[in-house]
């Protein structure tokens, strides 16, 4: 209802500047003028939208709120607008105006969304594209159960970007450099010198072995430690040998990695650490420009404003070390000049999101404001960081295997679909039904990876969350196949003969019960849920919206007859079952989560 709600707001802005013009005046001096204070209705009972402007215009104008609520309600009902789209607005409290819209126009909201694609959503005016950082796994190691968060709350939100209409670019900004790559190549020179001339002859369980053998090795020998070094000298340097050995683990990697995005259907475009490694000298001669850079025991550091350590001396961001070595803050800092930078050198971006666990807010809150001092951000760029916090087991403490490992995230996903799969059989058992093999592996993937994906965006991402395959695979509660579930009841209406595209040509839409106008409110607000998690980025806010709605439809299914109804009764509400359908599939769409017709 955000055409609505903008609508009212406007009248209400306009009522107000009626009835105090002089208020209105010093207003508009001071600021955007007065403000109506609307917001959607906090009960039902309340009506559809609340405004509470009446309360802070009490003191400069010596009036009781509630006599300016009067006021404002007189201006109001002499509007033919605000009249047509509104009934009686009702005044509550001590000066609340509650207003509850017309159920014709509701009705013809729910009519007009039937024969939209968008649901009602507005596209965004194009313009320069959103840069998307999420994932990051590091080369030569496996993706576990920690990349979860970041692969499918960023791929989330890059979904809700790109459907309002924002160019997006998806950036995997892999570990794909440094130091480590030195006792890497040095190891797999010495012990598989067959890998740099044989095509896929280690394979990344393999590499994670060896990156486990050497890493002892550098921590316990000195002269594997020293060749390392020198390898890592050689690497920066372009030495083909070495060039050809770190390009096999980056291959390799990529393509383990490239099977889970398949899997959990994430998009990506690859560029690594490695990409910046150019832009890292002159990085640092920018910040010395701009009188930022300061020599700290050999090292050049930015020190941070507003930002001190335990002696109260302000905190350093090291962008070159002693040794002349660049760190992780310098190519970080390279990757924001080069987003937020103009073409050919740059992806012109207006908006950066970074999504990594809370773990790195203190890196990213200095490296943001190194950034922003360097004048690398144009006037109205937006550069956040979305942190999320761990995956927990259910005793509470960090998810790991029973041998004390991390849990590796394909282990993980193969666990879920094993577990959805037994689900499924034995209430197939249990029902007498019979479905073929193909039924039954499709069902169980797609419900096994759902759950996985909506339990962990169902969370509020700034907290640790409890991993639990019985939750998460529960037919009922906040959970995927609860949702789901909503949607194979809706197609099986369309099996029995109802025609879930009645409703969608002119005649006008007629409810009259409750639960038809709980739902109809319910569609409504999809339009304001996307806004708020394109602001915010907190996709939680569309799982919950989307369960409640499931909720609202459920109860709606269960107390009012579709199918049996009589007409005009009956298009009216296979039209509200169209709608939720459709609705839920946009939104689970929008969360990486595919539907079901049949389960």
């Amino acid at each position: 209802m955000l055409r609505i709600a903008e609508t009212l707001e406007s009248q209400l802005r306009a009522a107000m500047e009626r009835a105090f013009p002089d208020a209105a005046a010093a207003a508009r001096q001071a600021g955007p003028g007065l403000d109506p204070q609307l917001a959607p209705a906090s009960k039902p009972e309340f009506g559809d939208f609340q405004a509470n402007g009446a309360l802070p215009l009490a003191k400069p104008l010596a009036q009781p709120p509630r006599k300016i609520a009067e006021a404002v309600l007189e201006q109001l009902k002499a509007d033919p607008a605000f009249t047509e789209l509104c009934q009686e607005p009702q005044i509550a409290g001590p000066g609340f105006i509650n207003l509850t819209l017309r159920p014709e126009r509701l009705a013809t909201e729910v009519q007009a969304r039937l024969g939209d694609q968008r649901l009602g959503v507005p596209a965004a005016e194009q313009g320069a594209p959103v840069v998307v950082d999420f994932s990051s796994p590091n080369i030569a190691k496996e993706m576990h159960v920690g990349h979860l968060r970041s692969t499918i709350i960023g791929d989330s939100l890059a979904r809700v970007l790109e459907f309002r209409g924002h160019p997006v670019l998806r950036l995997n900004h892999v570990g794909d450099w440094g130091t480590q790559f030195g006792m890497l190549i040095t190891h797999l020179k010495q012990v598989a010198p067959e890998a740099l001339n044989t095509a896929d002859a280690v394979d990344l369980g393999d590499l994670v072995a060896f990156y486990r053998q050497a890493k002892q090795r550098f921590d316990e020998d000195e002269a594997f430690q020293t060749t390392s070094r020198e390898e890592v000298v050689k690497l920066q340097g372009g030495d083909p040998v070495s060039l050809q050995a770190w390009g096999l683990l980056c291959d390799q990697s990529r393509r383990e990695f490239q099977k889970i995005y398949d899997r959990l259907d994430i998009r990506l475009s690859e560029r690594g650490e490695s990409f910046y490694n150019p832009y890292l000298e002159s990085v640092v001669a920018d910040l010395d420009a701009a009188g930022l850079l300061v020599v700290d025991d050999g090292a050049r550091c930015v020190f941070l404003e507003g930002v001190s350590g335990k002696d109260g001396k302000p905190l350093p961001v090291i962008v070159q070390k002693s040794d002349g070595g660049f760190n992780y803050a310098t190519t970080d800092l390279a990757a924001i000049r080069y987003r937020f930078g103009s073409a050919p050198e740059g992806d012109g971006a207006r908006r950066v999101i970074y999504v990594t666990d809370a773990g790195q807010a203190n890196h990213f809150a200095g490296v943001f404001q190194v950034a922003r001092r360097a004048g690398w951000l144009p006037e109205d760029g937006r550069l956040e960081h979305v942190p999320f916090g761990l995956v927990q087991g259910e005793d509470g403490k960090k998810l790991k295997t029973r041998a004390g490992d991390t849990v590796r995230l394909r282990d993980l996903l193969d666990e879920a679909v094993e577990r959805a799969e037994t689900d499924l059989r034995r209430r197939l058992e249990e029902e007498g039904r019979s479905e073929d093999e193909s039924f039954i592996q499709h069902v169980a993937t797609t419900v096994g990876l759902a759950a996985v994906k909506y339990a962990d965006l169902s969370q509020n991402r700034i907290t640790n969350y409890q991993f639990s395959f019985d939750r998460m695979l529960a037919l009922q509660g906040n959970t995927a196949p609860y949702l789901l579930y909503a949607v194979v009841r809706i197609a099986g209406i369309a099996r029995k003969g109802g025609d879930l595209e009645a409703g969608a040509g002119s005649e006008p839409l007629h409810f009259a019960e409750p639960q038809e106008w709980a739902l109809v409110r319910e569609l409504l607000k999809f339009d304001a849920v996307i806004a708020e998690v394109e602001e915010e980025l907190l996709p939680n806010r569309l799982c919950t919206y989307l369960f409640e709605l499931s909720q609202v439809f459920n109860r709606f299914y269960d107390q009012v007859s579709v199918l049996k109804a009589e007409e005009p009764a009956r298009s009216s509400r296979l039209a509200l079952c169209r709608l939720t359908a459709d609705t839920l599939k946009l939104g689970l769409g929008l969360l990486g989560i595919p539907t079901l017709e049949r389960m």
